[in-house]
Order: C-alpha cells, then sequence, then structure tokens
C-alpha cells in the first residue's frame, strides 16, 4: 500500500475482545515465566537473595500496572508503549519507546521456543530442540494469522490450564518440601548475607523481572477490545494479581524440594523438582511435562500476537517501512508483521554458535535482552504518564493510577535501580543493545518523510 493510499485508508484492527479474553492475553503472555527462565536467578543470589529480589520486583510491577493501566485505558492504541511515548514526547520518544517494546516482545519468544524444545526433548530425547522450537514458530504464527478472536480464544484455554497446572506441580511436590532445604546456601550458594550474596540479589534481577515481563502486552490489544475503558482495568488488575500469586508459591515450592542448586542453570525446573519427589516414572512427572507446554504455549502465542501488533502500530506511523502495516485480506490480521518477527526470532533460535556472552546459555542471554528492552520501556512510560498528567489534564481518563504520584514515583524509582542492576552485570549485552539502537536511530532519522505521509492517528498528536 502507498503512503498516499494509507493516509486516506489508514488500516483498523477488529473490536472483539471482551474482560475474560483480555486478562487471558494479560496472564497468558507472562505465565511461562512460571515455568522456566527464573530459576537462573538462584545460579547469582540463591534461594534467599532471589526471594529478596523478587519482592523488589513484585513491588515495581504491581506499581507500575495500577499506573500503567491509566495510560492504556486513556490511550487505547495497539502501539501501547509507543503510543503513550509519543503523545508525550514527540517523535523521538515513539522511537525509544517503539524500540525497547520492540527488542522485549521479538527477543522474548525465542527464549520460550527454546524452552518448548527443552520441554519436548525430554519426551524426545532423539530430536533436536531447536527443530520443536522452529515449529512452534510456524504453527503459532498461522494461529495468530487466521484471526484474533480464535487466538484469544485459544489464549484463554491454555493459560487456564497452564495455572491449574502450576497449582497441580505445587500440590504434587507440597509432601517433599521443608524449609531446610529451601534455605541450605541460599545466600548465594553461601549461609550468610555478605557482600558476594548482595551482589548475587542485584545480578538476579532480570531472571525475577522474567516471573511478570510481557504483562504490560495486553495494551497492545487495546484496540482490539470492545470496551477498553473497562475490560483493560479488570485484565490488568487481576492479571497482576493472579501472577504475584503464582511466582512466588512457584518460587518457594520448587526451591524445598531437594537441592534446588541442581534445577538453577537448567530450562525445566519443574520436572525437575518434580522428580525429586515422585520419580522420574510418575505419571505425575509426564503430566506436568505435557500439560507444562501450554504454560509456555499461552506466552508464546501470547507475545507473538504482542509483537506483532507493535510492528503494525510503528508501521502504521511510520517508524517502519509501510508493507509491515498491510493486514491480511481474509483475516484482517497484521500478517506481515507476524512473518517479520518470526524471522528474527528463528535466527535467534540458529545463532547460538556464535551468539555467546558472559558464560551464559543463551537462553539466559535472550532473557536478559528482552528484560533491558522492558525496562527501557517500562521507565519511559512512566515518565509519559507524568508528563500527561501535566500537559493534557483534560484526557479522558476512566481509570486513574490510585495514590498518584506515588506508585509511578516508586515504579520509576525501582526500575532505575533495575536498569542499572543490569547495566552493571551485563555490560556486553547492554552495548549489543545500544548499537541496535543507535542504528535504528539512524534509520529513524533517514525515514522523516515515511512519518509525515503516514496516515493520521488523534491518539498520537503529541503535546510538545
Amino acid at each position: 500500500m502507498s503512503s498516499i493510499e494509507a493516509s486516506k485508508h489508514p488500516a483498523r484492527l477488529q473490536k472483539v475482545l471482551g474482560p475474560i479474553q483480555l486478562w487471558a492475553i494479560a496472564v497468558g503472555l507472562v505465565i511461562s515465566g512460571e515455568y522456566f527462565g527464573w530459576s537462573y536467578g538462584w545460579n547469582t543470589a540463591g534461594t534467599l537473595g532471589f526471594l529478596i529480589a523478587t519482592v523488589l520486583v513484585a513491588t515495581m510491577y504491581t506499581t507500575f500496572i495500577f499506573s500503567f493501566t491509566e495510560l492504556s485505558t486513556a490511550i487505547p492504541h495497539a502501539g501501547g508503549p509507543f503510543a503513550y511515548a509519543r503523545r508525550a514526547f514527540g517523535p523521538s520518544g515513539g522511537f525509544v519507546a517503539g524500540f525497547a517494546t520492540l527488542v522485549e516482545f521479538v527477543f522474548a519468544p525465542p527464549a520460550i521456543a527454546l524452552a518448548i524444545g527443552a520441554y519436548l526433548n525430554v519426551q524426545f530425547p532423539g530430536i533436536n530442540p531447536k527443530w520443536f522450537a522452529l515449529g512452534a514458530y510456524v504453527i503459532f504464527i498461522g494461529l495468530n494469522w487466521i484471526g484474533v478472536r480464535i487466538a484469544a480464544t485459544f489464549e484463554l484455554f491454555v493459560t487456564v490450564l497452564a495455572i491449574l497446572e502450576l497449582l497441580v506441580f505445587m500440590g504434587v511436590v507440597t509432601p517433599g518440601w521443608s524449609m531446610a532445604h529451601f534455605v541450605a546456601n541460599g545466600w548465594a550458594g553461601g549461609d550468610v548475607l555478605n557482600g558476594a550474596a548482595i551482589s548475587g540479589i542485584f545480578a538476579s534481577i532480570p531472571f525475577a523481572i522474567w516471573f511478570f515481563l510481557a504483562i504490560e502486552g495486553a495494551a497492545m490489544a487495546a484496540e482490539e477490545a470492545r470496551d477498553p475503558h473497562r475490560t483493560i482495568p479488570l485484565a490488568y488488575t487481576t492479571g497482576i494479581l493472579t501472577l504475584v500469586v503464582l511466582a512466588f508459591g512457584v518460587m518457594i515450592f520448587a526451591g524445598g524440594v531437594g537441592d534446588w542448586r541442581k534445577l538453577s542453570n537448567i530450562n525445566d525446573p519443574l520436572p525437575q523438582a518434580m522428580k525429586t519427589v515422585v520419580g522420574e516414572n510418575s505419571g505425575w512427572l509426564h503430566m506436568l511435562v505435557w500439560i507444562g507446554l501450554f504454560g509456555l504455549i499461552a506466552s508464546f502465542h501470547g507475545i507473538i500476537m504482542g509483537y506483532s501488533r507493535q510492528i503494525f502500530a510503528l508501521a502504521r506511523a511510520g517508524y517502519l517501512p509501510a508493507t509491515f502495516a498491510a493486514l491480511s485480506p481474509r483475516f484482517n490480521t497484521p500478517h506481515r508483521a507476524l512473518v517479520a518477527g518470526g524471522v528474527i526470532g528463528v535466527a535467534a533460535i540458529f545463532s547460538d554458535e556464535w551468539v555467546q556472552f558472559g558464560g551464559q546459555t543463551l537462553t539466559a542471554n535472550i532473557v536478559t535482552m528482552a528484560v533491558l528492552g522492558a525496562i527501557v520501556m517500562y521507565l519511559i512510560s512512566m515518565a509519559a504518564l507524568f508528563k500527561l498528567r501535566r500537559a493534557e489534564p483534560g484526557l479522558e481518563r476512566t481509570y486513574k493510577a490510585p495514590f498518584y504520584p506515588w506508585f509511578p514515583a516508586i515504579a520509576l524509582g525501582l526500575g532505575v535501580v533495575c536498569l542499572g542492576a543490569m547495566v552493571w552485570f551485563n555490560g556486553m549485552l547492554t552495548l549489543l543493545f545500544l548499537v541496535l539502537m543507535a542504528l535504528a536511530y539512524g534509520y529513524f532519522r533517514l525515514t522523516a518523510e515515511q512519518r509525515r505521509t503516514a496516515a493520521p492517528d488523534e491518539m498520537l498528536s503529541t503535546t510538545v
């Protein structure tokens, strides 16, 4: 579609999502974080140190979501954080938020796909997990392609199953749980809280964030919600409470069933924890492996939906080539955006032979890169909330952040702490992030005309 045609006929998404479906998207986007990824935090902080890191991060996310909901209801745009920053800070602010969100949502799916491969490899050890990961991309890009109503219904189904499975996990391992196991060597492999343990707490922050990463992606479905002013607050407030309970439950129960150090550097900590209690031939274990896949699938499927909407919104606004703003003629879904994110994810999956940083596994590095993008986006989103409160007091806000300005200030302050810790402990990945941002900014500067001729969008009108 040419820019002239786009300006006359801006692409529109269908409004088909209700509150339960949006809740499922919010929780489903995140719930794989309860199944894998977080246990790498034990590797640096130990169980007790990581518990402190998780309390810190859970506080940040709770205050963030209650504040972020004000933005997503006042500006229900498929671009989510990009739209809020664009409206508050102009084109450059939109660029920073859009780039950071893309990094988060494009880098998270390959990590989840690798975890899906690891879970299936338990049942089919003769097949390379990467082929399972590739198959997951093909299947769920296809499912998102054929319609958001079908995709959202599937997301609800797998999210509910994933939650039930986590509750079953906690119940099955309870007989083998003990506080002695949980606290043993709990301070970064030692028994005392010292400088090394404190350093480990800060180093583990990215993996505590993984418990909650991407919940904000439900905002990218705002254009497809039937009544965003009502459904988004319901989805977010119930969603964050659901995830906080599950995160602490899974971490505490898994850490107390044996030597937690055996779970601290693997992609499938829950099956391995359950194996300690019920044995490797138990039907419970096989059920966890198979049904546990639903948790990974829920997040994988939901984040694919999220990155496609972000690419679509950026392209529609002229930040990316207009071809990615095209909608499928038959299904009215952003099919080219779906494929574009998939190509990047598959490339990441098959590049681990030459992409290695700091002695960490590929999955750990991808998790950290996604988290780095997320934190930058959280900071600019909270800054946008403060700016819009001052610059647009008349903006319709059917939901207002509670305890303003304290909640967004707490989220902003803890976000700065998390960003500082991530930069300190992940210098090479931070450098890679900055290099990618510099390249993207070069493209941004060269394509001003592309944005000028993009379809007009009242929700992106800037206040500066």
